[in-house]
C-alpha cells in the first residue's frame, strides 16, 4: 500500500486507505446504485512530492464531498461506490488507456487512446492538467507508473461497478446508476458567460437513460427550486455512456451539482448550504427509489 496523505491534513499526518469504498444497506431494496469517481481525496505522498502543485491546487479536480450528498442512498436501499483515490491521480471516468504521449518519458503502447478530445484537453486517465488548467507534474513520468494506477484504482472501480450492477440486475431485473459529480459554479452553459444551472443531467443526449428516469429526477430538481438543464455542457463521461444501455435494462444518468450551492470552493469546505443541498438530495433518492422500484417503472 502507497504511503496517503489527506489533503485536508498535514502532509505528516499519513493514513491508508482502501481504493474504492461501497456503503451497502443491509439489504438492497430497490434497483438503484449511486457511483461518486471524483470525490476521492487520499493523495500518495509521492504524489505530492512528484507536483508542481500544493494540494490545494491538485484538490481543484475534486468533486468535493459528493460522497456525502448523496450518502442517503444506503437509508433507501441502495449501495454508494466511491473512489478514495484522487481523480487528479486516476480518473475512473475516462477509458482506461486514455493517455497523452507527451506525459511520458517512454513511449505508450499502439493500442494507447492518444488522440482523444479528453487527452488533448490534458484531462485523460491520467491527467496532465487540474480542473483548472494548471500542469499537475513537475517533469514526466513512467508508462509504468500510469499502468500501476490503472491495475490499482482504475481497474477496482470498475469491477466493482460492474459487480453491483450485474447483482442488481441478477435481483431486479433491471439497474439504474446514478453517477455522481460537481461542477464549478462559473461552468457556463450554451456559450454564455453566465452560470444557469444548479444542477445538469447527462444521459448522452438520451441513449443512456430512459426518458421517463431523466425527466423524473429533473421534475423534482425543479421543485425544489433549483435550474436544471440537460446535457450542456456535461452530457455524461465514460461511466454513463460505458454502462448505460436500456435495451438491456441497464440506466445511467449522471447528476452534476453547482458547488457553490454547498462548499466554499476556495477553501474546500462545506459551506451553510451543505445541509440543504443534502437534505433535497435525500428526498429526491426516496421518490427515485420509490419509482424506479414499482412496477414499469424503468
Amino acid at each position: 500500500m502507497d504511503t496517503i496523505v489527506d489533503a485536508q491534513v498535514e502532509p505528516a499526518q499519513s493514513v491508508t486507505a482502501p481504493r474504492v469504498l461501497v456503503a451497502r444497506p443491509a439489504s438492497q431494496t430497490t434497483p438503484l446504485v449511486f457511483a461518486s469517481p471524483h470525490s476521492g481525496r487520499c493523495y500518495p505522498a509521492e504524489f505530492l512530492a512528484a507536483s508542481r502543485l500544493d494540494p490545494s491546487g491538485l484538490r481543484r479536480s475534486e468533486d468535493s464531498f459528493v460522497d456525502e450528498l448523496f450518502a442517503a442512498a444506503v437509508g433507501f436501499g441502495a449501495p454508494l461506490v466511491h473512489a478514495t483515490f484522487p481523480r487528479a491521480w486516476c480518473d475512473p471516468n475516462r477509458e482506461p488507456w486514455e493517455l497523452d504521449p507527451d506525459m511520458f518519458i517512454d513511449d505508450l503502447p499502439s493500442w494507447a487512446n492518444t488522440t482523444s478530445a479528453r487527452v488533448t484537453a490534458g484531462l485523460g486517465t491520467i491527467a496532465r492538467v487540474v480542473a483548472s488548467g494548471e500542469a499537475i507534474y513537475r517533469g514526466k513520468i513512467t508508462f509504468a507508473e500510469a499502468e500501476r494506477r490503472i491495475e490499482t484504482c482504475w481497474k477496482p472501480f470498475h469491477e466493482t461497478i460492474q459487480a453491483l450492477i450485474g447483482g442488481t440486475l441478477g435481483v431486479f431485473g433491471q439497474c439504474v446508476l446514478i453517477d455522481c459529480h460537481s461542477m464549478p459554479s462559473h461552468v457556463p452553459v450554451s456559450g454564455r458567460g453566465d452560470r444557469l444551472a444548479d444542477f445538469i443531467l447527462g444521459d448522452a443526449h438520451g441513449t443512456a437513460c430512459a426518458p421517463h428516469i431523466t425527466r423524473f429526477v429533473e421534475r423534482r430538481l425543479i421543485d425544489f427550486g433549483y435550474r436544471v438543464r440537460r446535457n450542456d455542457p456535461y452530457a455524461g463521461g465514460y461511466i454513463t455512456r460505458h454502462y448505460g444501455r436500456p435495451r438491456d435494462h441497464v440506466h445511467a444518468l449522471q447528476i452534476e451539482v453547482a458547488r457553490d450551492l454547498y462548499m466554499d470552493e476556495a477553501r474546500f469546505e462545506r459551506s451553510p448550504g451543505f445541509a440543504d443541498v443534502q437534505n433535497d438530495l435525500s428526498v429526491l433518492i426516496e421518490a427515485l427509489a420509490a419509482e424506479v422500484s414499482r412496477p414499469g417503472g424503468s
